[in-house]
């Protein structure tokens, strides 16, 4: 079986538009969760949500008639695999484009052109809805559109698990190379869900926090915690076969050495209490990467803010890891993206790959007052270095899907 591992990497989202300003944001604690900006939120329970700052398409199309026939989400999409292919310099080496897959998921897919087009339906009628509506709406477009951006003619299709969506797509693009079915794969997820439609669905399911002041919205195993806040965005990773890119002298961030893939088989929106099916993805992942040194094992948990995720979570790495657990280096990049749905396993993996990278965990921040039910080491506040030669990335999702990937510190 082949080696898989990760040579480029691109990301959009509430804490910086590309690699270097998203971790070093990261490593810098800086909070994305603000004031909601963009829509009147003043109808609704919630007042906060992790937005994209500073994006503008231009910067990625080379016509506004491509931008006005994609979805915010394709667009988020294009933007971080544009700066992942571009990191990879694959485009430069002999390339099989017929082996060069393409693996994006969205949790929701475009929403936004779904509420627009709604609109327009009931303003305007029938005729008035765009041709376009249908492949703007679709969730498996990013995975399209990009591919068609760059030839790649591989395996290419999305995955839609809601949170878990994007470590999904990295796991079975880590299989399908693994297993020889393709050389390199574009791999991650997009979501560009902050709209009053879907806030609205999420307000009413009770997952969202109710909290008014930034700084306490997003509160991983806190005691304070009260729900996830809505982020959005894209996070993308060329995933390619070892000896390729070190034939090529391609720049490797980490290798990718497991994962799991289970179901609750439980509730269409909690988590399984013990953590079961998350147990079972968390050991899949460990196992198949050969993990036992708790000491030097970096876990960039689900950690969503909810009272329910987080006391579960923390319950299955206590079952998988036994007493060890108080050994693991563990932090939520959430409590500073905000939940960036569909788009953040993507965005954690990227952090996870850099952390090894680096040697650095990046923090929980707002994580002031200690829950006696989340009692491990999550590295509260600030970030810490750290020798770790391993990292899992975990996510969970609504429907009772689990998710865990695997990597490992490259060391040529």
């Amino acid at each position: 079986m082949c080696r898989v591992v990760i040579t480029g990497m691109g990301v959009v989202s509430p804490v910086g538009n590309t690699l270097a300003d998203f971790w070093n944001s990261l490593t810098g604690g800086r909070c994305g969760v603000g004031k909601i900006e963009r829509f009147d939120a003043s109808s609704l329970k919630v007042s906060l949500d992790a937005e994209v700052k500073d994006f503008n398409p231009k910067d990625y199309y080379d016509s506004m008639q491509e931008i006005r026939r994609s979805d915010l989400f394709m667009q988020y999409a294009t933007a971080a695999a544009l700066e992942a292919v571009d990191d990879s310099r694959i485009l430069e080496s002999d390339l099989d484009k017929n082996r060069f897959g393409v693996y994006i998921g969205s949790g929701i897919g475009g929403i936004g052109t779904t509420l627009s087009q709604s609109k327009k339906l009931m303003d305007k009628g029938p005729d008035m809805v765009s041709p376009f509506f249908v492949p703007m709406m679709i969730g498996n477009m990013a995975a399209g559109a990009v591919s068609i951006r760059f030839g790649a003619k591989g395996p290419t299709l999305p995955i839609v698990t809601a949170c878990a969506t994007s470590t999904h797509t990295i796991g079975e693009a880590f299989r399908a190379i693994k297993h020889g079915y393709a050389d390199a794969i574009i791999a991650g997820g997009s979501e560009a869900s902050i709209n009053e439609l879907a806030m609205a669905g999420f307000i009413n399911c009770q997952a969202l926090s109710l909290a008014d002041k930034p700084e306490e919205g997003s509160l991983p195993f806190d005691k304070r915690r009260g729900g996830f806040v809505m982020g959005e965005g894209a996070g993308i990773l060329i995933l390619e076969e070892y000896e390729r890119a070190k034939k090529r002298g391609a720049k490797i961030y980490a290798e990718m050495t497991g994962y799991g893939n289970t179901s609750d088989a439980y509730h269409i929106t909690a988590p399984e209490p013990e953590g079961e099916g998350a147990v079972r993805a968390i050991k899949n992942a460990v196992s198949e990467a050969g993990i036992t040194d708790c000491k030097k094992l970096y876990v960039n948990a689900h950690g969503t803010g909810t009272h329910l995720n987080d006391e579960m979570e923390t319950k299955a790495l206590k079952a998988v890891f036994g007493k060890g657990a108080y050994e693991l280096h563990i932090s939520s990049t959430k409590s500073m993206t905000g939940h960036m749905m569909g788009a953040t396993g993507a965005a954690e993996a990227i952090a996870s790959a850099k952390a090894l990278q680096e040697g650095i965990i990046p923090p929980t921040v707002g994580l002031m007052e200690k829950d006696e039910k989340c009692d491990l080491d999550y590295t509260p506040q600030k970030a810490v270095k750290a020798d770790i030669t391993h990292a899992i990335s975990t996510s969970l999702g609504f429907g009772g899907h689990n998710a865990c990937i695997a990597l490992k510190k490259y060391e040529g």
